[in-house]
C-alpha cells in the first residue's frame, strides 16, 4: 500500500502483472472509451462538535466497563442531538450555500456537510483565493463569521491549478512474490496456503470458527478509491472454498457512479483495482458469512480532489451506520507537508482534526475502524524524513506487518526466517544500486499526540532502531555498517497490532482486465485481456483480515466490541494477555525500528500478534 501522485491519461491504470497469468494470444486493436468529465465537484465542511472533549470522553466511556456509558452506543440521530450542530446551525449553512446555486446535505450526526456543485460556484461561495508560499500554494477560503466559527476544515475547494501542478490521488503498490499460487490444490489446502485459513490457523481465529462463529449477521464496510470486478472476488472466494454468493457484495458510490467505475476499469488493470479486490477478498473470506459494503469514492480526472473523495467516502460509511467494522488500505497522501495536496483548501493538520472527529463518531456508534500502516517501513513515501500514510488517527486500529517463518532459495541464496518477526526485507534481494525495500509501516505520528490509552505502556515513546538504509534521490542504499540507535519519540505510536504481511509468505489474489499496450509509431493501442493469479504481501491484507476477524467476534456477541484501542492496550498489560510480543532486538525490524527487549510495545509490530480466541474471551469477560 503506497500513496502516489498520478494523472489520469491515456494509459492510466495499465499495469504489468507478475504471477500466474492467462493472456489472450491474439491482440485486438483497442478503441479508447470516452467519457465526459463531470462538472460537479464534491466538497465537505467538517464541523466542530458541541463539545470536543465530551465527544472524546464518550468514545472512551463506551469501552470502559466502569462507566455508566459502557456499550451505550449511539445512533447517528443521537450523535446529532448529543454532540452535533443544531438544526438552526445546519440551516444557516444550507441557506447560504443555496444562494450560490450549491446543493448541500448534512451527514447524519450533524458533524459535517457534503456540498456539491460547479467549481465556479464553489469558488464564489467560499471566496476562494490562491495563496502562494514560495514554490507551493494553497486555496484560502473565507465564509461569514457566524459560519466560519463552527468549522474545523473546508475540504475539496480548490482554485485554478497551474499547468505544472500534479494531481493528487492514490495508487497502492503491493510487494509481489515472484511465484504465483498453485490453483490445483483443493479448496481447503489452497486457503491454508494462500488464504483465510492461513490467517485463521496462525492467529487462533479457527477456534472461533469451531464455536460456530463465522460473521453471520455482520456487515463489513470497506473504504476504497477504486472500483473492482465482483466476478474476480467470487472466483477467489470459490477457489478458497468460502461462500461465493454475489448478493454478499453491495457497492455504494458516494462521489461518481458505477458508470465511472466501469470506465476506469476498462482502461486496464491498476494497482488500485488490485487493492480494492483483495480488500473484499480477505475480509469476506475471513468472515465467510458476513456481507460486504464497498464504499467506492472515485472521481474521473480528480475533479473531486482525493482528500475530499476520501473524506466523503469515509463519512458516508460512518453516517450510514450499516457496518460494525470498517477497513481501509487507501489514503489521500502521506503525513508530509511537502507532499500534501498542493491545491487543497484544507491544511494537513485541520484535515487530520476533521478526520479524528469523524472517527470519534464511529467510536461512539460502536464501529471498529482498521487501517493498514503502510508497506515501506517508517517512510511510506521515499524521503529522508520519516513519514506515514494518512491518517494516523488514534481512533482506529493501525495494523502492521510480520514475516512468518520460512526457508526458501531466492535467486540462488538460501533464506531462512526461524520465527515470526517484524516485516522488513532487505535480505532476500539486496541491491547495490538505490532501491525500494518492503517493510511494515511504524513510528510516531506527526499530527496526533500520544493518546491516553498508550501513555504508561512500556515501550511507548521510546524506541530502538537500526539505520539499515541511506536515502538517495533514487531510493535507498543498504548501509555496510548500520548503527544501533536508542531514543525517545512523541505522538501517537503506530502500529497497534500486526500480522503476516510479507510477500514471501503472502496471500493469493485474482484479478482480470484489459492488458493494454501502445505503439507510438502507429499510434495504435492493442489489448491482450488477462486473467491473473498472483501472491502478494502488504499490510493491505492485514487490515481487511482484522476487520473480518472482528466481524467473526461480533457475530457471537450481544453488542459490538467497538473502539478497540483503549481495551487492547489494557489487555496487553494483564497477565493473560492475548498478544504475543515480538520484542527481539536482532533480526526483527521494519527497515528501521526493532523490538524493545522486555517491553510490551515497539514501533515495528506494536503490541504484537493476536490470539483471537483469547482476545474474544477478554472482550466477552467485560460484557
Amino acid at each position: 500500500m503506497r500513496g502516489k501522485k498520478f494523472s489520469l491519461g491515456i494509459m492510466t491504470g495499465v499495469l504489468f502483472l507478475a504471477g500466474t497469468a492467462t493472456i489472450g494470444t491474439h491482440a485486438a486493436t483497442f478503441k479508447m472509451p470516452s467519457m465526459r468529465e463531470s462538472s460537479t465537484v464534491v466538497a465537505n465542511i467538517a464541523l466542530k462538535p458541541q463539545s470536543t472533549s465530551q465527544l472524546t470522553d464518550y468514545a472512551y466511556d463506551t469501552v470502559d466497563p466502569t462507566s455508566p456509558y459502557f456499550h451505550q452506543y449511539l445512533t447517528p440521530d443521537q450523535v446529532a442531538t448529543k454532540f452535533g450542530r443544531s438544526s438552526g446551525d445546519i440551516n444557516n449553512f444550507t441557506t447560504y450555500l443555496a444562494k450560490y446555486h450549491l446543493k448541500s446535505a448534512v451527514y447524519p450526526g450533524n458533524l459535517a456537510l457534503k456540498v456539491w456543485g460547479t467549481r465556479a460556484n464553489l469558488l464564489k461561495a467560499f471566496n476562494a483565493k490562491r495563496v502562494t508560499n514560495g514554490k507551493t500554494y494553497r486555496t484560502k477560503v473565507t465564509l461569514p463569521a457566524k459560519l466560519s466559527d463552527q468549522i474545523v476544515s473546508v475540504i475539496g475547494v480548490y482554485s485554478k491549478k497551474p499547468k505544472a501542478t500534479k494531481k493528487a490521488s492514490v495508487t497502492p503498490s503491493l510487494p509481489k512474490n515472484p511465484t504465483g499460487p498453485n490453483t490445483d490444490l483443493s479448496k481447503n489446502a489452497f486457503s491454508k496456503r494462500y488464504g483465510a485459513l492461513k490467517f485463521a490457523d496462525h492467529y487462533q481465529l479457527n477456534n472461533l470458527y469451531n464455536k460456530g462463529l463465522t460473521g453471520k449477521g455482520q456487515r463489513i464496510g470497506i473504504i476504497q478509491l477504486s472500483d473492482f470486478k465482483t466476478s474476480d472476488v467470487l472466483k477467489y472466494w470459490n477457489q478458497s472454498g468460502v461462500n461465493d454468493d454475489a448478493s454478499r457484495i453491495n457497492k455504494i458510490y458516494p462521489i461518481e457512479s458505477a458508470k465511472t467505475g466501469n470506465f476506469m476499469l476498462s482502461l486496464g488493470v491498476s494497482g488500485a483495482q488490485i487493492e480494492s479486490t483483495l480488500d473484499v477478498n480477505q475480509s469476506g473470506a475471513v468472515a465467510p458469512d458476513a456481507n460486504i459494503d464497498a464504499y467506492i469514492g472515485i472521481s474521473l480526472d480528480n475533479v473531486t480532489s482525493s482528500t475530499s473523495a476520501y473524506y466523503t467516502t469515509f463519512m458516508q460509511a460512518i453516517s450510514d451506520n450499516r457496518d460494525q467494522q470498517l477497513t481501509t488500505s487507501f489514503g489521500p497522501n502521506v503525513e508530509l507537508n511537502s507532499k500534501w495536496e498542493e491545491n487543497s483548501s484544507s491544511s494537513m493538520q485541520d484535515y487530520s482534526d476533521a478526520f479524528n472527529i469523524m472517527l470519534e463518531q464511529a467510536a461512539v456508534q460502536g464501529i471498529t475502524v482498521f487501517r493498514a500502516s503502510g508497506d515501506y517501513g517508517p517512510r511510506e513515501e521515499p524521503s529522508k524524513s520519516l513519514n506515514h500514510v494518512f491518517s494516523t488517527s488514534p481512533y482506529q486500529v493501525m495494523t502492521g506487518g510480520t514475516s512468518l517463518p520460512y526457508t526458501k532459495i531466492v535467486k540462488g541464496k538460501l533464506i531462512t526466517v526461524n520465527k515470526e518477526r517484524a516485516w522488513g526485507n532487505t535480505y532476500t534481494n539486496p541491491k547495490t544500486k538505490p532501491s525500494i525495500y518492503p517493510g511494515s509501516g511504524g513510528g510516531f505520528s506527526l499530527l496526533n499526540p500520544t493518546p491516553r490509552y498508550q501513555i504508561g505502556v512500556s515501550g511507548v515513546n521510546t524506541f530502538r532502531a537500526i539505520d539499515l538504509l541511506k536515502y538517495t534521490k533514487d531510493g535507498y542504499l543498504i548501509q555496510k555498517n548500520p548503527q544501533i540507535i536508542f531514543g525517545t519519540g512523541s505522538g501517537r505510536n503506530l502500529p497497534d497490532v500486526s500480522a503476516n504481511a510479507d510477500n514471501m509468505t503472502g496471500y493469493a489474489t485474482y484479478v482480470s482486465g484489459n492488458n493494454l499496450s501502445y505503439n507510438p509509431k502507429t499510434k495504435i493501442i492493442t489489448n491482450h485481456p488477462s486473467k491473473t493469479w498472483m501472491v502478494n504481501g502488504g499490510t493491505s491484507f492485514v487490515a481487511p483480515q482484522m476487520a473480518g476477524a472482528n466481524a467473526v467476534m461480533n457475530s457471537g456477541r450481544k453488542s459490538p466490541v467497538g473502539f478497540w484501542n483503549p481495551q487492547i492496550y489494557k489487555f496487553a498489560t494483564e497477565s493473560d494477555s492475548p498478544f504475543t510480543v515480538l520484542d527481539d532486538a536482532d533480526n526483527n525490524n521494519d527497515l528501521y525500528y526493532t523490538g524493545q527487549p522486555g517491553k510490551l510495545y515497539n514501533q515495528a509490530t506494536g503490541l504484537g500478534t493476536i490470539n483471537f480466541d483469547k482476545l474474544y474471551g477478554k472482550f466477552e469477560s467485560e460484557q
